[in-house]
Formats: C-alpha cells, structure tokens, sequence
C-alpha cells in the first residue's frame, strides 16, 4: 500500500506538467472543432440581446435545432423566424426560468414536440442595478431566481436525460463580475458568485459521467441594451465586448469542450491580482479603473 501511494505521490506533479504543456500547446495549435450537426440546443434568454447572438452562431455552425426560451414573445418570434431564414429548424417557447413549475412544464413540452436537449446554454438574466439599501426586496429576489435558481430549474429538468443518453453538454453565460464585484449591482453580483459556484461543482461531478460536460464563460461587460448607461473609465482601453464576439467564443468553447474561458483573455490578470493584492490595493484599482462608480449612469432596458 505504501508503494502505491508513493508511486502516486510521484507521479502526481509528472501530471500537471504534462497537462500544462498540453493545454500551452491546444492554445497555439488549432483545435478540432466538435460537429453541431446532431445536436438540439435551447438557448435560455434567447430572444433578444447575447441569446439571440448564440441561436445565429450555433445556427450558423450548423446545430440541428434551436430552441427559444424567454419571457417575451414578440422577441422570441423575431428570433425564430430570424433562425428559421437561415435555414435551421428553430421553435421558441414563453418560459420564466425563476419559476419552477414552469420550467419542469415546458421542458416536457419541448421533449414531445421537438425531441431531446443535447446542449443547454443558461443565458437567462436580468439585473436591478442598485445598491442594497435603494433595492427593492421583489426586484433582489427576481434576479436570484432567474439568475441562479432557475439553473437549477433548467439543468435538472434537461440533464437526466442527457446523463442516460451519455450525450449533452451544459452551458452557462457568467460575467466576470461573478470573480470582481462592482458596487451598484450587488443582486447580479451576487446571483453570478453563485451561478459561478454551481457550475464549478457541476462540472466536477461529472467529471465521471461519460459523454456529458460542461462550459462556463465569463465575459467583461457587454454592449447590450441590459446595461445601458453603465459607463467604463477607459472605454479605449478597456472596451466593452460585442454580443456576436462573445456568442462566436461561447460556441468555439462548446465545440473544444473547454471548461471556462475568460472574455477577454486580459480578465486572467484581474484573477491573479485579486490573488496576491491586499485588500486596500484592490480598492484604489477600483476607484482608478473607475469600476467604483460605473453604474451611477445605469439604466438598463428601456
């Protein structure tokens, strides 16, 4: 017994070394990219803003269906027709993901009419946009219940069956502020710290289960009509990133099977320094970057 943990021990850091130098190498060489063509993908939030980027993207990369889910249904019937002119099979049905029911509902209507979910992308999301104190407690509780609760709706109502077929993947649309939280946004804050946590654990339990995975991805902020008004310091330096960029990575990042991508690869930096800085550092980068007070001219959508 003793042998065997010593040869484990030792051949533990053989290991990493051989991981790091593959991954060094995936990222220069180009990767073989997964074939969309037998796979049925749903897209949460799919009617408008980065969802309906991501429908035109795996539409474009030849998914065999696409399926809308959103609360709005003249979004959603634009969307579908949009998907339906590129020649993609492509159905949308009215879904609240924060409510439960309604999930478990719709997710069986969708097996009877269109057929198995292989990739599910959890998109859905809204933001209040205010402090703790000037938050209203119903808009605090919208934003968990969409933002994280209903990923738990939607990822038990489709990966059983996923689990059974041995095929399926889960996707789930982060933002980097789920790694550094900004004021003025503490429920969407908040809600991706713990989207971001479900998706760690999720992706490590199935880790074992053959056929099935998972992706996050964590974008810096985005130009969609969700937070308009919110202003960057350095917009030259720092650029918001364009929806259709972020659903081209997403895609790219199913198709490799990649774990988590960081939008832009810049956001690894900020990782590392919130790892080594003391909190007094952070603070003063904040106030400099202007990420302190970037949502003072918040809107949102109108």
């Amino acid at each position: 017994m003793i042998w065997k943990w010593l040869g484990a021990l030792l051949l533990f850091p053989l290991q990493m070394v051989y991981l790091v130098v593959k991954a060094a190498v995936c990222m220069v060489l180009p990767a073989k990219l997964r074939d969309l063509s037998a796979e049925n993908v749903l897209v949460t939030g799919g009617g408008r803003g980065i969802g309906r980027h991501l429908a035109r993207e795996f539409a474009k990369r030849g998914a065999r269906k696409i399926i809308l889910w959103g609360r709005t249904e003249k979004c959603l019937k634009e969307t579908t027709e949009e998907i339906r002119m590129m020649g993609t099979e492509c159905h949308y049905f009215v879904c609240d993901v924060g409510n439960r029911e309604e999930v478990y509902r719709q997710a069986k209507a969708v097996r009877e009419k269109v057929g198995d979910i292989t990739i599910l992308v959890n998109n859905a999301a809204v933001v209040h946009g205010k402090s703790l104190m000037d938050s209203d407690d119903d808009a605090l509780l919208k934003s968990q219940h969409i933002n994280t609760l209903g990923q738990f709706w939607t990822t038990k109502a489709f990966l059983p069956r996923m689990l059974e077929l041995q095929k399926g993947h889960i996707v789930c649309l982060n933002s980097v502020l789920a790694l550094s939280a900004i004021p003025g946004a503490i429920d969407y804050c908040t809600s991706k710290a713990s989207s971001f946590a479900f998706m760690e654990s999720l992706t490590l339990g199935l880790l074992d289960c053959p056929g099935v995975n998972a992706t996050t991805v964590l974008p810096f902020h985005t130009s969609t009509e969700m937070f308009q008004g919110m202003r960057i310091r350095f917009p030259n330096l720092f650029p918001p990133l364009k929806p259709e960029t972020v659903a081209r990575r997403t895609v790219e990042a199913v198709q490799m099977n990649q774990a988590f991508l960081l939008l832009p690869w810049t956001m690894h930096v900020l990782v590392i320094l919130k790892s080594i800085l003391p909190q007094a550092a952070l603070e003063e980068i904040h106030k400099f970057s202007g990420s302190y007070t970037c949502m003072n001219t918040f809107k949102g959508r109108t």
